[in-house]
């Protein structure tokens, strides 16, 4: 019997046919996989390399630092910063030198750079490079080179706040001054964004925002950008004229205790970073300090006027000009033979200061000039201020306590001082110091009557007077109140016979002070070192700027008839 062969056929070559497609798709897949991975894997690799899903953080500016007036004294800028991924960087090694070149430092920072991240992700190469180096640096296309966008701090009034305003580092922190002090208001809050990015590092899709970031809050100060300028120039030429080593003049507000100009000398330019040297960014009106001289005398005065038993007429013998205490002699300038307490302040005598003051408690004298700020911090908040130095009264032996009386054997800066002048000006009240805008007057603290407080007020004026030991203070039709301050300059080995501090602290107008100022110059060589020649003369020029920049009403007499002036000057028989 035959058997059919159809079905067997066709049995046979369905099979054949399903095991045909089989090893046709298996030899298809093992063929696309030797592609991919043998003939297409560089391709591939770079494609892979070429988008990646980072996290970066966004960075924000820093908030603006103004003056009482909005003028801008710090601002930031936006500029570039080129960085690269290591590991991608050293397979591009030719295209170096002129990347460097670009970019404006020698092959081997790179080099090191380099070397030095190991297996790290990320190094700098350049920071706050400009827009065209930017360019110019990316459109060499090196792989792994990238660019990330920064802000840089910019002071338009360059050297003449440098030290009150200070300076931030490259990366944006503050380093100094109001910079410093207020680095967590000014700062800004970087944001975080999901990103895909480019075989260059470069953000090619913004994916989604995890957080927003935050600029930094502008900051507005107490300074004046007018008065600040006015006090840097005659400072500078003080300085200049007189071959002094450094100097600081103190501005305030008399009714607020607002600092409306803070100088130091000499000074830096912030904007190039190669200025920045220390000792040039030292805030010296806060840091520094110095045995204030005379112009201490006042407080002095305060304490005997407290007592009850000294009035500003009272008769204090300085004659001859001299008085030995145990195996000191403390001497005047000349002999000044009978002096009221008023005519003590005139003259500026220390025979005078030192008599009254054997006859005060050690304890009262030290509360007062503790009462007004000295050995204490002023609240204006600038980082590295000094306490000065007061010692203890236990401490105090006779000549110390009569030294104490004309400001030596303490030391104060030239803020303190300021702080100390506003409770005469301010009819006995101290008032706290700020850098910040203040709309109302702060609450003050009471350190002695108003009646004594008046009383220092006229002794002032008299010692700015023609006849008395700062007539260089004098600004036309204002009455000033002031005075001179002379020290030899102390250090661990003594007294220095030909280094001087000369200061001047005083305020205007007499009748309603509305400025007061500070002035301090320190080892003058030239054309004098008193404070009379070098200060008063300082306080002068920013004074009179000053007081018709703000409008401040004169309060000078009409000039008097020669009989008339005579009676005014010997109204406490001085």
């Amino acid at each position: 019997m035959r058997r059919s062969g159809h079905p067997v056929s066709a049995w046979h070559w369905r099979r054949v046919l399903a095991l045909t497609v089989v090893l046709a798709g298996l030899a298809g897949l093992a063929g696309r996989a030797f592609y991919l991975q043998v003939i297409d894997r560089p391709f591939l690799l770079r494609q892979g390399r070429a988008r990646e899903v980072r996290v970066i953080e966004r960075s924000s500016h820093r908030g603006m630092i103004l003056d009482r007036h909005g003028s801008p004294l710090a601002i930031s800028t936006p500029v570039d910063s080129v960085w690269a991924v290591p590991q991608q960087l050293r397979f591009s090694r030719a295209a170096w030198p002129a990347l460097a070149q670009v970019l404006g430092v020698p092959v081997s920072q790179i080099e090191n750079e380099v070397a030095d991240a190991g297996k790290g992700r990320f190094i700098y190469l350049a920071r706050e490079v400009s827009p065209d180096r930017a360019a110019r640096a990316m459109a060499l296309g090196i792989p792994g080179v990238a660019l990330q966008r920064e802000y840089r701090r910019y002071y338009p009034s360059g050297p003449i706040a440098c030290q009150v305003v200070g300076v931030t580092n490259i990366d944006d922190q503050g380093q100094s001054g109001l910079e410093l002090a207020y680095n967590s208001w000014l700062r800004a809050r970087p944001g975080k964004v999901l990103v895909l990015k480019d075989g260059r590092g470069q953000v090619i899709d913004e994916v989604g925002r995890l957080q927003a970031p935050k600029p930094g809050r502008n900051l507005v100060t107490s300074l004046d950008a007018r008065i600040q300028y006015i006090a840097y120039r005659a400072l500078k030429h003080a300085i200049r004229v007189h071959d002094a080593r450094s100097g600081s003049v103190v501005v305030l507000n008399a009714r607020t205790g607002e600092v409306l100009a803070l100088v130091n000398a000499p000074t830096f330019n912030p904007n190039r970073r190669s200025d920045r040297i220390p000792r040039l960014m030292t805030d010296r009106a806060v840091t520094d300090v110095f045995e204030p001289g005379s112009s201490l005398k006042p407080f002095t005065i305060a304490v005997a006027l407290g007592t009850g038993r000294y009035t500003p007429r009272t008769l204090i013998p300085t004659s001859p000009g001299s008085v030995q205490i145990g195996p000191d002699v403390i001497r005047d300038t000349a002999d000044f033979g009978l002096l009221t307490v008023a005519g003590v302040v005139e003259k500026s005598s220390n025979v005078g200061a030192s008599k009254i003051a054997l006859t005060l408690r050690r304890r009262d004298m030290y509360h007062m000039f503790r009462s007004v700020g000295f050995g204490s911090p002023t609240g204006a908040g600038l980082p590295g201020e000094s306490l000065g130095l007061l010692s203890l009264p236990e401490t105090w032996v006779p000549v110390r306590q009569a030294t104490l009386s004309f400001g030596y054997g303490i030391a104060v800066t030239p803020m303190q001082l300021a702080r100390a002048y506003t409770a005469i000006a301010n009819h006995g009240v101290l008032l706290p110091l700020t850098l910040l805008r203040r709309d109302t007057p702060p609450p003050g603290r009471r350190v002695m009557s108003a009646r004594i407080a008046g009383e220092l007020v006229r002794m002032l004026e008299m010692a700015a007077s023609p006849n008395g030991t700062a007539p260089t203070a004098d600004i036309p039709n204002y009455e000033v109140a002031g005075k001179t301050g002379t020290a030899h300059k102390a250090d661990s080995a003594g007294y220095h016979r030909h280094e001087y501090v000369a200061s001047f602290a005083g305020f205007a107008p007499a009748s309603d002070p509305a400025l007061i100022t500070i002035v301090m110059v320190n080892d003058p060589r030239r054309d004098g070192y008193y404070g009379a020649e070098v200060a008063a003369p300082v306080f002068r020029r920013v004074m009179s700027a000053a007081l018709r920049l703000l409008n401040i009403r004169p309060d000078a007499p009409p000039p008097q008839t020669p009989l008339l002036a005579r009676a005014t000057a010997d109204r406490w028989g001085a």
